[in-house]
């Protein structure tokens, strides 16, 4: 008579290991097979970096420049104060440009995110006071990515960001003497830009300059002109 109670412990034992209670609830090895099997809510695809890693990039007077940490970073000097009036063009070296010869009017760059391309000397004063431009290709960035990198910029002081047709990467990042070619837009590279350049008063020709620009309408930007400078067009100054 004491097999069938070895057959009835056996029993117990094996619906245990099937992972369920005498309530029939799962297990917490079951649970966690189903938390694992179960799609992944509420994860960001954003490239926002945390403060932390970013820390080495917080320019200070022992480091003016931490932007040269940042792999691929192109710097170069450029005279400044070089100004011209619409429609004179500048000759620029660059594509887009990071600095030089520009127009006297800069466009508005607290934190506007614009829809169509603006004309290259515009922009390019506003690096002179200080901000960071994003130009982005929009045949590459668009939809979720578009949304993602224009929350970097929206609303933010000194930084501007606009469509460039036909640029050669996704991403181009410029400040004064400094640009930053990207193939995706949530590179953290862009993050760590920002945080280097932007109002980097070691950096660019006139701290203290505002953004906000009364004569300048960002509702009706001057038009970018992709076509090559023509002769007698003023030169960039370097």
């Amino acid at each position: 008579m004491r097999t069938p109670r070895i057959l009835l412990g056996a029993a117990v034992l094996l619906l245990a290991a099937c992972g369920t209670t005498t309530q029939g609830q799962p297990t917490a090895a079951s649970s966690a097979a189903s938390s694992s099997a179960a799609p992944k809510t509420g994860t960001s695809t954003s490239s926002s970096a945390k403060p932390q890693d970013l820390a080495a990039f917080k320019p200070s007077e022992t480091n003016q420049d931490p932007s040269k940490k940042i792999k691929d970073i192109e710097i170069k000097a450029y005279a400044t104060g070089l100004h011209i009036q619409a429609p004179q063009r500048v000759a620029y070296d660059q594509s887009p440009p990071f600095g030089g010869a520009h127009d006297a009017v800069w466009a508005a760059c607290s934190g506007v995110v614009y829809t169509k391309p603006v004309r290259n000397e515009n922009m390019v004063h506003t690096l002179e006071h200080g901000s960071v431009w994003i130009a982005y290709n929009p045949g590459q960035v668009t939809g979720e990515a578009l949304a993602n990198l224009a929350k970097k910029v929206k609303g933010e002081p000194y930084m501007v960001m606009s469509p460039y047709p036909d640029l050669d990467k996704a991403v181009s990042l410029q400040s004064w003497g400094h640009r930053l070619k990207l193939d995706d837009p949530a590179d953290p590279r862009v993050d760590q830009f920002i945080v280097a350049l932007r109002t980097n008063e070691y950096q660019y020709p006139e701290p203290g300059a505002m953004c906000d620009s009364p004569t300048f309408d960002p509702d009706n930007p001057p038009p970018f002109d992709p076509s090559p400078a023509p002769a007698g067009s003023t030169p960039v100054g370097s």
